[in-house]
């Protein structure tokens, strides 16, 4: 019988060559013994051809189990009534063992009447993975050829478990190892198992780096992609062993020389070896530094007429005598070329012409600009947007077909699309040549992401505890550009529900128009202690309004908001916590008491109507709107209060910013803010004749967390602390006097917000490996500063020395009855030393209070954070430390949000 190894088919084939020749090997042994010696032949007799064996009667084939007996014999050359040879029945067991669907052919003779017995090779059931956990199954099975239902052979299982390995392997899982295994089914089918050993992650160990003498070792790893595996290095990608990557960090090293003027460097080799464990990578390359160059004579030959060679040789940003640098030569052809496509050449031809001078160790540059023609765009397309609509993505063009050409208009095209913000960030506008040599082609290949976002969530805040809120946004309805959101928020101190809608082009003009209607309630609190976070509630405020919005460009940079508000407010306080004397008929029932609430919380109580009319100036020249990398903007904000209702200001607000990029993915930004509001109203007086801030509570600037971080909520600027007392007594329990009671939960603290505040901050976002990013993870540090102030000193109630406190009327001693007529009256006398009149005792809270915070002088804080798109919903955390504070500034270590946006 056959074997079913690969390897003795052709063994197989030979013992059938014997059988069906009909001969003995022991007999011809015999005669060969029994033959004298002859001397040897001078020359070699040709080839002859094999005699035939017989000719083919009858050609039977057996063990078929799902091909057809006529369908295996087309995969041969044997035919019926053909005469037939050794070689030819062995040819044919070769050609059915390379169709690879039989596991064992055997071809036997009896007289011409051949039988074909063939063992068909299974069918697989199923493909199992079993062992893999780093590489998921949707990682791999688009990888194997092997497939259920298909027929099972050696050469697909071998080819499949290089395939996996390589997979690991890019993984940089060196060490990974696959076993095939067959599991025998009924009807000749089979499941094949795929047992893998995924092995540790192999790591790079060192990188050596030999005949390097000008730079450091240090310095020169420092450009590679490839970094050696450190603890620090816990969550970076670049730690592991990567050929392609291995490849790109000797152009990285090319790069850095010849930026430093090193014109002759190359690697002579870069090897990578595998520790014996396949846990481990060395690196070693091998580098020639060669000598440093310098720039020698630069200049540009322009055969453009619109461009003048001697002009842009003046603009050149190398020098004779500078050290050569090829990434300025490389920019230098970019900008050329940018230069050139301003001028309507798209395709201009800008081509460096080096002299080396070895002996002066000198380069000199010709730049030349090789002529070309005026080019016009033919026509714009847009590809692969199937819900946006095309006039969406080509309104943002900033060409049309028929107009000159330009390459900032290209790039200006580009960031306005992906400032959308409804396509994949990799967006591109490439230019392909047109129906004849002065037209040119505008392909914007498009690929659309979600837009609408369904949000249900659940949260915690450090700012507002628990949190639930349900939102609906889509950024593009229908498919052009419109914004539609409806949102409800609910937590422990706010609720809110508001619909709005944006039409960024109105009737298909360049015109911005949309309204949003809303109801918030927000109840305001204030710290019980100081530095702690034990809140209570102070005052709620009820908003319900609505706003119409509308924006035109001025030009392609700059733009005009326009916006009409109206609310109407309503704000309370508990009556039972800050009135003294709610139900009763006397002189404090019905009326805020300031020794309860304060008198800043007693002069924000009460309704009224804003009706305002506002604009904003916006300058904008940002990349991307969303996620700028590039480019600053600046906004100028005024609104104007007193259209009608009751509250008259002027609000001021400028906001500004600007971005760069560093390189290797790093962002630096530096922004800043400031407003002034200014009261319109007639100076007003509290109940007890008092003058109050004309600036009400709830229309002051604040500042803290979230915006300030390192401060708590409302932490900087303006505030009264309360300050609790307690009495004091002798040896025989008479009081004595009043000290300030130990501990925090003995001081309240109410922020005042201010007229006019200001804020800076300086941010750079570092960039993580391919890994973290995936996660959705974006740190970065910041500096954060600022301060509010600007508000009338108010009249604190004890300012003037006297005690805050109240005399209560002495009940009778018998009956218990009040005096008919006796109310709750202050407490009269110096400070801690309450004063009743005859039929009174002293009763209340005893406090003092303090004003703090007032001042511009700046706050300073510093410290890092990390954005985070979780599973679970979006993600902040922020530790800052603050440097600079003042007295009475409540700071905050840590603040994080969870379950909501930031």
């Amino acid at each position: 019988m056959m074997s079913s190894k690969r390897q003795r088919p052709v063994v197989t084939a030979l013992l059938a060559t014997t059988m069906i020749a009909g001969l003995s090997t022991a007999p011809a042994m015999a005669q060969q013994a029994a033959t004298p010696a002859r001397a040897p032949a001078p020359t070699l007799a040709p080839p002859v051809a094999p005699a035939p064996v017989g000719t083919i009667s009858a050609i039977t084939v057996t063990g078929t189990q799902r091909l057809e007996p006529d369908t295996i014999l087309s995969y041969t050359k044997l035919r019926v009534g053909q005469p037939f040879t050794q070689e030819t029945l062995d040819q044919g067991l070769r050609d059915l063992y390379e169709t690879e669907l039989f596991a064992d052919v055997q071809i036997r003779n009896d007289n011409g009447a051949l039988t074909v017995e063939v063992k068909e090779n299974p069918v697989i059931n199923r493909i199992v993975l079993e062992g893999n956990k780093r590489l998921k199954e949707d990682k791999i099975r688009p990888e194997i050829k092997l497939a259920p239902r298909q027929i099972y052979t050696r050469s697909k299982v071998r080819a499949d478990v290089a395939r996996i390995i390589e997979l690991y392997r890019r993984q940089g899982r060196f060490a990974a190892s696959v076993e095939p295994k067959m599991v025998q089914l009924d009807q000749n089918r089979v499941d094949i198992v795929f047992e893998i050993t995924e092995g540790p992650k192999s790591k790079v160990r060192q990188i050596n780096i030999i005949g390097n003498e000008k730079f450091k070792d240090g310095a020169l790893r420092s450009q590679m992609v490839t970094k050696q595996s450190r603890w620090f290095r816990l969550f970076s990608s670049g730690t592991s062993y990567d050929p392609d990557r291995l490849a790109y960090d000797q152009q990285k090293l090319r790069q850095y020389y010849l930026t430093e003027g090193y014109a002759d460097f190359r690697v002579i080799s870069a090897v990578a070896e595998l520790t014996p464990d396949k846990q481990d990578f060395i690196i070693t390359y091998v580098v020639e530094e060669g000598d440093r160059y310098k720039f020698g004579d630069v200049k540009v030959e322009s055969d453009i007429r619109d461009l003048s060679g001697d002009g842009l040789t003046k603009r050149l940003p190398m020098k004779k005598g500078d050290w050569y640098n090829a990434k300025q030569v490389e920019d230098t052809v970019d900008t050329l070329s940018e230069t050139a496509g301003l001028f309507g050449y798209a395709f201009a031809d800008v081509s460096p012409d080096f002299q080396r001078d070895k002996d002066t160790l000198t380069m000199g540059i010709n730049f030349r600009i090789a002529n070309a023609p005026r080019v016009y765009v033919e026509r714009v397309d847009i590809n692969g947007n199937t819900l946006t609509q095309d006039k969406v993505v080509r309104r943002e063009f900033r060409l049309a077909e028929g107009d000159a050409f330009n390459s900032f208009l290209v790039k200006r095209s580009k960031d306005r699309i992906n400032s959308l913000g409804f396509f994949q960030e990799k967006l591109d506008v490439e230019q392909k040549p047109g129906s004849a040599p002065d037209r040119i082609i505008l392909e914007t290949n498009v690929q659309e992401k979600s837009t609408g976002e369904l949000s249900l969530s659940a949260g915690f805040s450090s700012l507002e505890r628990f949190i639930v809120s349900a939102s609906i946004t889509q950024r593009n309805f229908r498919g052009k550009g419109q914004e539609l959101r409806t949102s409800v928020n609910y937590s422990a101190y706010s609720k809110s529900v508001e619909v709005g809608f944006t039409e960024p082009y109105f009737m298909d003009k360049n015109i911005a128009l949309g309204g949003d209607i809303y109801r918030r309630d927000m109840n305001s609190f204030r710290f019980l202690g100081n530095g702690t976070n034990s809140r209570d509630t102070t005052y709620e405020q009820t908003t319900t309004g609505f706003q119409i919005r509308a924006g035109v460009p001025i030009t392609e940079f700059m733009s005009l908001a326009l916006r009409y508000s109206l609310n109407f407010d309503d704000v309370t306080l508990d009556r039972a916590t800050y009135y003294s004397d709610p139900d009763g008929a006397g002189p404090l029932a019905e009326r805020c008491d300031p020794l309860l609430a304060g008198r800043y919380l007693c002069d924000a109580i009460g309704k009224r109507t804003t009706s305002s009319l506002g604009y904003s100036l916006i300058y904008d020249t940002r990349d991307n709107r969303i996620r700028p990398t590039r480019g600053h903007n600046a906004v100028l904000s005024q609104d104007f209060a007193g259209l009608g209702g009751s509250v008259k200001y002027v609000r001021t607000r400028l906001n500004a910013a600007k971005f760069w990029p560093l390189g290797a993915g790093f962002i630096f930004s530096l922004s800043g803010e400031g407003g002034y509001i200014h009261s319109l109203e007639s100076e007003r007086l509290d109940p007890d004749g008092n003058p109050t801030e004309r600036v009400r509570l709830v229309d002051r600037f604040f500042l803290g967390e979230p915006q300030f971080r390192g401060f708590n909520i409302r932490g900087v600027g303006p505030r009264v602390k309360r300050y609790f007392l307690q009495a004091t007594t002798d040896a025989n329990n008479n009081i004595t006097g009043y000290d300030r009671a130990a501990g925090r939960n003995n001081i309240t603290d109410d922020a005042l917000g201010g007229r006019i505040y200001y804020q800076a901050r300086a941010e750079v976002e570092i960039p993580l490996g391919s890994g973290a990013r995936e996660m959705g993870l974006r740190p970065s540090i910041f500096v954060d500063a600022g301060a509010v102030a600007g508000i009338k000193d108010p009249v604190l109630i004890n300012g003037n020395g006297s005690f805050a406190g109240y005399c209560d009327p002495t009940p009778d001693p018998v009956s218990g009855a009040v005096p008919p007529g006796a109310t709750r009256q202050r407490a009269t006398g110096t400070a801690r030393a309450p004063v009743c009149g005859s039929g009174y005792n002293f009763a209340g809270s005893n406090f003092e209070e303090e004003y703090l915070g007032d001042t511009l002088k700046p706050r300073l804080s510093v410290g890092f954070g990390v954005n985070w798109n979780s599973p679970f919903g979006p993600f902040r955390i922020d530790i800052a430390k603050a440097l600079l504070k003042e007295p009475g500034d409540d700071t905050k270590l840590i603040t994080f949000n969870v379950g909501t946006q930031f």
